[in-house]
Formats: structure tokens, sequence, C-alpha cells
């Protein structure tokens, strides 16, 4: 039987959802080929009405070729098209406990990612010097050095769009710090966030981290200095082609451990409050939203593609039986996660 031919899509290391799935597809042992660059320097390829990255190059349903950016439906997509070594548990309540982690990671950490690396000079520099040079290695040293400005100077720009600003750093900061104390005590007794094998949002989590505390000085420092077992961690999710996988690793719903309700209150503190506030500004056409996180302030421009997040939480937990929906709530009482599914049945 011939081998199946490799999934191709573009990517740089300074892209944490590039790095998501090359560590997802290793894993899952899928034949990849991974193209390095940026949109802009692959011509001969489908395009997407906005440049992201990773993009994938798949069929469609009449087998025609086109470009994929958004991680999340990608996975499900693959677990239809490549069976075994499963990143989605097979528990519905698990497997949305994994999915409300794995938007965490996608949609929250990335506000940190994005916030160390272009608020802080040391943090801005390395970019500035690195990121062009993976993007376009072959490039003049003087293009790469305006390369690198400009580069900085239009993301520097977009810190709005994350909710980057002086009123947000303490929370997103302060977020982070407990995040990474959390996981490490969670890793002590377990390999993942949800048992001996990893989820999708494991690889959510992992992409993020291998910018915070494996890229960008700032943080990385922090994660060090803190967290040494979450740095270590992200080095061990790089290539996990060579675990060995048992169908009863995953936490049992009657046992959740405390350490992962631990850091559910932490997805409860920071991240439900300002999603929330953030589907309703887009239902209520605000320019702006507002909220409080631990009694300080929050502030940024509403945010589309998150709202469209919330509205998938709520339609998977409206899509759970009613004796599932009852151990899914009580596995999540007191950790400020309910009220982003409340009326959602």
């Amino acid at each position: 039987m011939a081998s199946p031919a490799p999934i191709e899509f573009l990517g740089i290391p300074a892209s944490p959802y590039t790095r998501k799935m090359l560590a997802l597809l290793r894993y899952r042992r899928i034949p990849h080929r991974m193209i390095y660059g940026v949109a802009r320097n692959v011509t001969d390829r489908p395009q997407t009405k906005i440049p992201m990255l990773p993009t994938f190059y798949l069929p469609n349903a009449n087998g025609e070729i086109e470009a994929l950016i958004d991680s999340t439906p990608i996975i499900r997509r693959l677990e239809d098209d490549f069976s075994g070594r499963s990143v989605l548990p097979a528990d519905p309540v698990v497997a949305l406990i994994d999915f409300l982690l794995e938007d965490f990671g996608d949609e929250w950490l990335t506000k940190a990612m994005f916030h160390y690396r272009w608020t802080y000079q040391p943090d801005i520099e390395l970019s500035g010097r690195i990121l062009p040079r993976w993007q376009q290695p072959t490039a003049s040293e003087d293009e790469l050095i305006e390369l690198g400005r400009a580069f900085c100077e239009r993301q520097i720009s977009r810190l709005y769009v994350v909710g980057s600003n002086e009123t947000t750093l303490p929370v997103i900061e302060g977020s982070y710090k407990r995040f990474i104390a959390l996981f490490a005590r969670h890793l002590e007794d377990h390999r993942y966030f949800l048992g001996a094998r990893p989820a999708a949002s494991d690889f959510a989590a992992y992409g993020q981290l291998t910018q915070l505390a494996c890229f960008d000085p700032t943080p990385m420092a922090l994660t060090l200095a803190e967290a040494p077992r979450v740095y270590a961690w992200t080095g061990l999710m790089d290539d996990l082609s060579g675990l060995d996988v048992h169908d009863d690793g995953w936490i049992d719903r009657s046992a959740v451990p405390e350490t992962l309700r631990n850091l559910l209150t932490e997805v409860g503190r920071g991240y439900v409050p300002v999603m929330l506030a953030n589907a309703r500004a887009l239902q209520n056409g605000d320019e702006q939203v507002e909220t409080e996180v631990d009694g300080l302030p929050w502030v940024q421009r509403p945010f589309p593609y998150q709202g469209k997040c919330v509205q998938w939480l709520r339609e998977r937990y409206a899509a759970l039986s009613a004796g599932d929906r009852t151990d899914f709530d009580r596995i999540l009482a007191g950790t400020g996660c309910e009220p982003l599914f409340a009326g959602a049945a």
C-alpha cells in the first residue's frame, strides 16, 4: 500500500501556531512537508484573504487544493483523515475541557506572547534581528536590517489587536506568571493537561510557550527562574513521535485532579471575563471592550474571531447530553468558567 502524500504547509519557527501544528503532526506520525517562509514568497499555491501562519494546503470536496489557516478546525479534519494517536479525548466531557484549554492557549496565552515580544526592548531587538532571517534567509544584511525595522514597527503598532496596552499590562503579566506556576505544579504528577497522553490543548499551550518560555528574553528569563519544569516540558513536546500511547491515558471525568481544576480557575480568572466582554461588545456594536479582571481594568478593541470562539464553545456544551452537562458543570463549579456556558444548553 502506497504511503499517503505528505501534507504541505507554510510556516516559520517564530509562529506559535506553526509550532503547534508541526509538533502535532510529528506526534501523530502524519507525513508532512513544512515550507519555511511567508505567504508573499510562495506564489505557486493558493492564497488566503488574510496571510497567516501556518497555511495548510489541503484538497476540498472537489479535490482542488485550497489554503487553510485556522489550526483548531484543521486538527479536527486531521482526526477524520488519519487514524491512531488521537489528540481528542473520546469522553465528551473531557473533550470539552480540552477544547476550552486549547482555546485558552490559542486566544489568551497568545496575548502574553505578543505582549512580551513587542513591549520590552530586548525582546523587540531579538525579534527584529532573527524573525526576518527566518522569513528571508538569503536576503542581504542591509535588506534584513530594513526588514527588521519595518517589521518591528508594524507589530508594535498592532499591540491593540490582542489587547496589550498600559492598562492591561498587569493583567496579562500576572496571568502568565500564575499560569506557569500552576502548570509546573500540575506537571509534577501528570505529563500533560489531561493525563498521560497529549491532547490538542497541550499543543496549543506548547505553541505559545515555544516563544514565551524558549525564545523571547523577558518571559524566558521569568519562566526559567520560576517554572523551569515548564521550560523543560516545552522542549519535550517538540517531537513526541516516539511516545507510546495507551487508550487509558486520559484522565477520568470522575477524578479530575485538583491541579487541573486550579488551571481551570486561572482560565476563569482572566480569559473568561475578557472573552465574554468581547462577545458583548460585538453583539452591541461597541467600539471598545471594557471589563475588569481581578479588580483591574481591561480595555481593548473588539476581536470578531474570539466572538466566534465563544459561540463554538457554547455549541459544544449544548451538544452534550444532560448527564454529560451535569458532570461538566460539576468539574467547572467554582472555577469561574461557568459564565462562559451559562444559558448555552
